[in-house]
C-alpha cells in the first residue's frame, strides 16, 4: 500500500523548466511516475518530455485531479509557490528548494495545515514507494534508483536525501527492501517530522519496521521518542544519529542548515539517550542498520 503516494498518484512540478527540474522530470517519467503538468510563469504552452507547461497551478487543477506538487523554484519564489499550490487545492507538497527562511517556512506550513495539506521539506528530495511511484528527485537516475530501492517491509525517514538512498540501498542488499522512503528535509523548519509521519507508517500494512537517519540539531528526535513512549507502536524502530563528534565541539555545525546544536536537547548524545529510553534501537554504524532491523523483526515475530 505504501505511505502518502500510490500507483495512480498524479502530480505536477512547479519550476519544471529549470535545469534540475528538467532532469528529475525525465527520471521520474522513466521510473513510471505520473507527472500530469508543470508550471513556470511566462512559459505556458511549452512541453518538458511531453509534460505540458502552464503559467499557473490553477490552470491545471481546474482541468483535472492533482494529488501533489514538487516545488523546485528559486528561493525568492518558493514561499509564493507553496501558497499557490495550497490555494489551488493540492494536498501534498514536496519542497526541494532549500534555505527558505524560518519565518516564511513556518507561515506556509501553518497555512497548509489550515487547508488540510501536508508539506514534505523544504530542502528534501521527496518520497518513493519502490517500483510504484517516485515523487521528487530521490534516488538520482531511474536506473540507479531501481537498484537502490526495492519493494519491502521497512519504512525509512531521513533528514538527508543522500543518506535516504544509502540506507535504502543497504536494506535492499540485505533483502529487506522498503515500503516507503521519505526524505523529510534538512532545513531548520520542515513541514513533517518523524513523529508526525509515524502514524502513516503505523497504518500501512506493508510496513513492518521503521528506520530513522538523524542529524544533530533540532528536537524532532525527542518528539519521536515521546511519540514512541505514548503510542505503543506495533513497529520496531532503528535509528542512526550522525555527528557524534560534535558532542565534544560545542557550537559547531555541519551539513544541513538544520544541524545547529542550540541546546542540550539537540546534541547527538541526548538524541541517542532519549531514543534508547523509548525502546528505539540506535546503530553505532550505518552498516549495522540491516542487522538491527532483522533482529527486531525476528524478535517481534
Amino acid at each position: 500500500m505504501g505511505v502518502l503516494v500510490h500507483k495512480d498518484f498524479d502530480f505536477i512540478v512547479q519550476g519544471i523548466t529549470g535545469r534540475e527540474a528538467v532532469n528529475f522530470t525525465r527520471e521520474c517519467l522513466e521510473y513510471g511516475s505520473r507527472i500530469v503538468g508543470g508550471v513556470t510563469p511566462g512559459k505556458g504552452g511549452r512541453e518538458v518530455y511531453g509534460v505540458p507547461v502552464y503559467n499557473t497551478v490553477r490552470e491545471i487543477t481546474e482541468q483535472r485531479k492533482v494529488d501533489g506538487t514538487v516545488i523546485t523554484v528559486p528561493l525568492a519564489f518558493a514561499a509564493d509557490a507553496a501558497y499557490e499550490a495550497i490555494d489551488a487545492g493540492i494536498k501534498l507538497l514536496v519542497i526541494i528548494t532549500e534555505g527558505i527562511c524560518r519565518r516564511d517556512a513556518a507561515a506556509f506550513i501553518e497555512y497548509a495545515a489550515q487547508h488540510d495539506a501536508r508539506v514534505i521539506g523544504p530542502n528534501c528530495l521527496g518520497i518513493i514507494i519502490p517500483d510504484v511511484c517516485r515523487f521528487g528527485s530521490l534516488g538520482g537516475p531511474a536506473v540507479d534508483c531501481r537498484k537502490a530501492f526495492k519493494p519491502g517491509v521497512v519504512g525509512v525517514m531521513s533528514r538527508s536525501g543522500g543518506m535516504t538512498t544509502e540506507i535504502c540501498n543497504a536494506l535492499s542488499q540485505a533483502g529487506l527492501g522498503e515500503s516507503t522512503a521519505i526524505s523529510i528535509g534538512g532545513d531548520p523548519v520542515i513541514g513533517s517530522t518523524y513523529a508526525e509521519l509515524m502514524p502513516y507508517f503505523e497504518a500501512d500494512e506493508d510496513t513492518k519496521a521503521v528506520v530513522i537517519y538523524s542529524e544533530p540539531g533540532g528536537s524532532s528526535e525527542a518528539e519521536l521518542a515521546r511519540w514512541a513512549k505514548e503510542n505503543n507502536s506495533r513497529l520496531p524502530m532503528v535509528a542512526f544519529v550522525a555527528g557524534r563528534f560534535m558532542d565534544d565541539m560545542h557550537g559547531m555545525s555541519f551539513g544541513h542548515a538544520g544541524t545547529i546544536v542550540e541546546k542540550k536537547l539537540d546534541s547527538p548524545a541526548d538524541k541517542i539517550r532519549r531514543m534508547r529510553d523509548a525502546g528505539i534501537s540506535v546503530a553505532d554504524e550505518i552498516g549495522d542498520i540491516p542487522r538491527l532491523v532483522q533482529e527486531r523483526l525476528d524478535g517481534a515475530a
